[in-house]
């Protein structure tokens, strides 16, 4: 087992919280999950996924089979951003700010 993250299944794994990983490594074969479990134990070792990989991992030597997911889809945690008009892209004019303390507005009355 390498040590190297880079090779590990499931991208950016060290970043995952338990849940995402636990539906991700359904998706993965018996070697991607022999793979994941020898480098949790290796570093984090989160007991809490160590149990869900051993399940798992027990599961697929019982016959089941890896799940129709992608491992390496993007996560919801680092989704992009969403796209369209945003706050001043609106095309809407700029709105003042409040007349007290600002003589630069128009709106404010001088005298």
């Amino acid at each position: 087992m390498t040590d190297d993250r880079t090779q590990l299944p499931i991208p950016d794994y060290d970043h995952l919280p338990v849940a995402t990983l636990r539906d991700r490594a359904r998706a993965l074969d018996a070697d991607g999950l022999t793979r994941l479990l020898a480098y949790e134990e290796a570093h984090g070792a989160r007991e809490p996924l160590l149990t869900v990989l051993r399940a798992r991992a027990d599961q697929l030597a019982a016959g089941a089979e890896p799940s129709s997911g992608n491992p390496a889809a993007p996560a919801p945690e680092h989704a992009p951003a969403p796209t369209g008009p945003l706050l001043g892209e609106s095309g809407a004019p700029p709105i003042n700010p409040p007349s007290q303390g600002d003589p630069t507005n128009p709106a404010q009355p001088r005298g």
